[in-house]
């Protein structure tokens, strides 16, 4: 299937400003793109991109003072089928576990495993090691959380998420990612375009948040808020939390006033 996706982000700025943005297609998906994922400018200009430690593509804008609007609009190709599972995948030892992937068995600004370590053995810990552990916090945090996008806060930790029981698809991840690091299972935060394809979701679109972890020799799709697989999920960017995909850094003053994300079918 082909997939029509894109954003118009817009800012107010009251004095010149550089901003790092993650806000292109993953390096695994590059290969998919139908059309170039070309970022344009109004307002400023892109200083440069830049792949940082987790192998996501970045860009600066140095913005003008007034208004900064950034767009993108392409098509890439997908498989069409619903996120890969493996109920029979291997929870590795941690000494078997390759080097880059063990710093996503540690805490992070929004996953406190130190906090949630007691509360996750209590409720995970009778479970067979591998993926039935997964889908019981898969199946715990889509229970627990309820969906709020009024109740959206951009500093929400995993244990607040925990204790206040509310908000939006970042939370739901950055509480089962958690949960996992707690049970040994290195859990990693991601972020990108998921519509409503195959689903009756409800407008309008936004960037997504879930998560992966790793078992079997590689990384599995795992979303806790919707527990289902879908189908067109286009990855942008991975980290430890949703700190390290944040979709704009701005060092200085910069207003967003303006959100549009489109990711629908081409038919």
């Amino acid at each position: 299937m082909k997939i029509r996706a894109g954003y118009e982000l817009s800012y107010d700025c009251p004095a010149p400003v550089t901003m790092a943005m993650a806000i292109s297609v993953h390096r695994s998906r590059e290969a998919d793109l139908l059309t170039p994922q070309h970022i344009n400018v109004s307002g400023g200009e892109v200083a440069r991109s830049y792949v940082d430690r987790y192998g996501n593509v970045c860009t600066l804008v140095r913005a003008w003072a007034g208004r900064l609007v950034v767009s993108a609009d392409f098509v890439i190709s997908d498989s069409g089928r619903p996120d890969d599972v493996n109920p029979f995948a291997v929870q590795h030892e941690i000494a078997d576990l390759p080097d880059d992937v063990l710093t996503f068995l540690l805490g992070s600004r929004y996953c406190e495993t130190d906090r949630l370590s007691d509360t996750a053995w209590a409720l995970f810990g009778h479970l067979p090691l591998g993926w039935s552990r997964v889908q019981a916090v898969l199946d715990f945090v889509n229970r627990h959380i309820t969906f709020d996008y009024q109740q959206a806060r951009s500093t929400r930790s995993a244990w607040e998420a925990y204790q206040e029981g509310v908000g939006v698809c970042r939370d739901y991840a950055h509480l089962a990612l958690t949960f996992c690091r707690c049970m040994n299972i290195p859990a990693r935060y991601c972020t990108g375009y998921m519509g409503d394809i195959g689903v009756p979701d409800v407008p309008p679109m936004d960037f997504s948040g879930w998560f992966e972890v790793y078992m079997g020799g590689r990384w599995w799709t795992c979303d806790a808020r919707h527990n289902v697989q879908r189908i067109g999920r286009v990855l942008m960017a991975v980290g430890r939390d949703a700190t390290d995909v944040a979709i704009s850094n701005s060092f200085g003053a910069a207003f967003l006033n303006g959100f549009l994300v489109v990711t629908e079918e081409v038919r």
